[in-house]
């Protein structure tokens, strides 16, 4: 069998990453006296020299959980040349087709990727279907979330395991390989600097009979309990459980998630062991993430592009949060000090503090003051028409929802009868803004209040608005300024 070589050129961490990771793994590790740098050459292994790596797939080397379930069983070893490799071997009956074991390893091992723990051999004949990887040797994710003894995984560590999964994720989807089989805590390796690399055997099916959920079916998305299939988007559907676990540092099954997002019980999705490493925008901001993961609708998932996009931000935020804990101005505090000086109706000083109960009250109280006259306006013309009656019905049924507090169902209701109506009405943008405010979707928040201001420039409920949606996005200096402008209107 002849060799098969893709060279890759390896980037090495930045020092500032190394300190940060090793602070935050428990027992990190640099034992294994494999200090050599070796090129990333894919190739054949002989079943030989496999033998001599592991001992003889000595039971002392296994590195993965082996049972009826998982028969597919990953070694540790040691090649001649020092280097120390993960070899996964295949059950028997796995991969009867030696060409599609072939086309699919050979395609796996063209990618390389700082983020991934990538693919640098095989080995097949008539009864053995042997893959070989990079070795890991600082353990898997479950270790340190579930398993830890000394202290957990920190906030900032966790965003990065779900920020780095992303990226490589996402490179492998650029790469043409798009499907990613059971992504689970287990399929997270650290390195000797402990950062984490996404393991490269989750791109090949366990098995030619597409058993890829073979761990646990309660974790797998909707579409494979259906079909017995996965497509791309049930990789997503995996990374929300994965976030899941990142936040709880337990195994919740994403029904049971689903139960907490909406009853809002978010002090028992979070990890207590957390407490004061984030922000409670921040902890919102990756709740809404992992829930917009597990929805059941495939193409109602966001991207993996997005998700990167998404977390990138928070990693930020989080790398600035233990500043503010010790001692600098807490995102708050500029804006309460902005109000010693400002008049404020109280519309404005609930807005002021991002008090959204207070604002659903006032803004219920407020009526639709602001709208007779373009209201009367249609209906003077329209009065007959039935799509006006039924338009009209829809803001009712929005009117009732928000009433009641049915902030998704007011948010439905609302869009159905801004998209049939001939003109802007802004309380009703303004009422869906804060239904958004309420469903922890700030982003779609802030850009109804600045169409209700668009709509009606003199306005200053909008721009109030304005100022609770930027104090959700932690956007202190903007939410002041629109708060001054609020505050300037109402006394013109």
């Amino acid at each position: 069998m002849g060799c098969i070589c893709f060279k890759s050129r390896r980037r090495s961490s930045p020092p500032s990453i190394t300190s940060t990771v090793i602070d935050d793994l428990e027992n990190v590790r640099d034992d294994d006296g494999d200090d050599g740098h070796y090129p990333l050459i894919f190739r054949e292994f002989s079943l030989e020299q496999l033998r001599i790596a592991t001992d003889g797939f000595s039971s002392v080397n296994i590195l993965s959980e082996h049972n009826d379930w998982v028969p597919n069983i990953v070694y540790k070893g040691r090649l001649g040349d020092g280097r120390r490799i993960a070899v996964k071997r295949f059950h028997r009956s796995s991969w009867p087709d030696t060409f599609q074991f072939i086309n699919e390893t050979k395609a796996v091992g063209r990618l390389r990727s700082e983020h991934l723990a990538n693919l640098i051999g095989c080995y097949y004949d008539d009864n053995e279907r042997l893959l070989v990887a990079e070795y890991m040797p600082n353990g898997t994710l479950a270790k340190h979330l579930f398993h830890w003894e000394k202290k957990p995984m920190k906030w900032e560590m966790r965003l990065k395991v779900a920020l780095d999964t992303a990226r490589a994720l996402e490179y492998c989807n650029d790469k043409g390989i798009d499907l990613y089989h059971d992504l689970n805590p287990y399929r997270i390796l650290f390195d000797k600097i402990g950062n984490p690399k996404l393991s490269c055997f989750g791109l090949m099916k366990s098995s030619h009979q597409g058993k890829n959920y073979s761990t646990n079916l309660a974790f797998a998305p909707p579409e494979y309990l259906c079909s017995g299939s996965v497509i791309p988007e049930s990789v997503t559907f995996s990374f929300g459980t994965l976030l899941l676990d990142l936040m709880s540092g337990r195994n919740i099954p994403p029904n049971h998630a689903l139960d907490l997002f909406r009853g809002k019980n978010y002090l028992l999705l979070m990890d207590s062991a957390l407490d004061g490493q984030f922000s409670d925008e921040d902890r919102a901001e990756l709740i809404h993430i992992a829930s917009r993961c597990l929805k059941t609708e495939p193409e109602e998932r966001p991207s993996i592009m997005s998700l990167m996009a998404s977390l990138s931000r928070l990693q930020k935020r989080a790398k600035l949060w233990p500043m503010n804990v010790k001692g600098l101005m807490p995102p708050l505090e500029k804006t309460k000090t902005a109000t010693e000086t400002l008049k404020l109706t109280p519309f404005g000083d609930a807005c002021s503090r991002a008090d959204l109960s207070s604002i659903h009250e006032l803004l219920e109280k407020l009526g639709y003051v602001k709208d007779d006259e373009a209201r009367n306006e249609q209906l003077s013309f329209q009065m007959w028409t039935r799509e006006m009656l039924e338009n009209i019905d829809n803001k009712n049924h929005g009117d009732a929802a928000f009433l009641a507090k049915d902030f998704d169902t007011a948010i439905e209701f609302y869009t159905e009868f801004m998209s049939g109506a001939r003109k802007v009405s802004p309380t009703v943008l303004a009422r869906r803004c804060l239904c958004y405010l309420m469903s922890e979707m700030f982003s779609e928040a802030l850009s109804d209040a600045m169409q209700a201001q668009v709509a009606s420039p003199e306005w200053s409920i909008a721009l109030y608005l304005q100022t609770a949606c930027l104090i959700k996005l932690e956007m202190e200096d903007e939410a002041i300024e629109a708060l001054r402008h609020g505050s300037a209107l109402e006394a013109y």
